[in-house]
């Protein structure tokens, strides 16, 4: 596991109304702190990534539909670097991913319906100087293949 990344396996509440999901509480062992709250969707095969932060953590799941979430850790001053993670998150497996700052992430969406990713991270986002970092997804500094893995 890369330094610092962290998951939580997400308790779903079902009854005969339909279900509820706790994603993140302020009792969680690695709650740090509260920004906001956003949702984004991908469609089918699309490739959102890759992008980190120098001072936010993150904290995504994915609520409906199912995505790959990349992680790779290219801090200079980190035991895991240059270590890759991949995560399959969504409806089939309700997840929670702790991504600490440094740590590029993408998300691609799989199957055939859009995926519906939420992230609270512990900063709000500034829109004067986002601490926001991309790196284009297929760039060759990050050693991942996108494409999907038949056999």
């Amino acid at each position: 596991m890369i330094e610092g990344v962290q998951t939580k396996k997400l308790r779903v509440i079902p009854d005969e109304r339909g279900f509820l999901m706790e994603i993140l509480r302020n009792d969680d062992a690695f709650f740090e702190a509260f920004g906001q709250v956003y949702m984004t969707t991908a469609y089918p095969g699309v490739v959102k990534g890759w992008h980190y932060h120098k001072r936010q953590t993150d904290h995504m799941t994915v609520v409906r539909g199912m995505a790959k979430i990349v992680l790779y850790d290219h801090r200079a001053d980190s035991p895991t670097q240059g270590e890759l993670a991949e995560f399959f998150v969504g409806e089939h497996n309700p997840i929670l991913i702790r991504i600490p700052p440094g740590v590029c992430h993408g998300m691609k969406a799989i199957g055939t319906e859009t995926a519906y990713m939420v992230n609270v991270p512990t900063e709000t986002y500034d829109y004067e100087q986002p601490d926001e970092f991309r790196i284009p997804p297929h760039d060759e500094s990050i050693p991942y293949d996108w494409t999907r893995k038949d056999g």
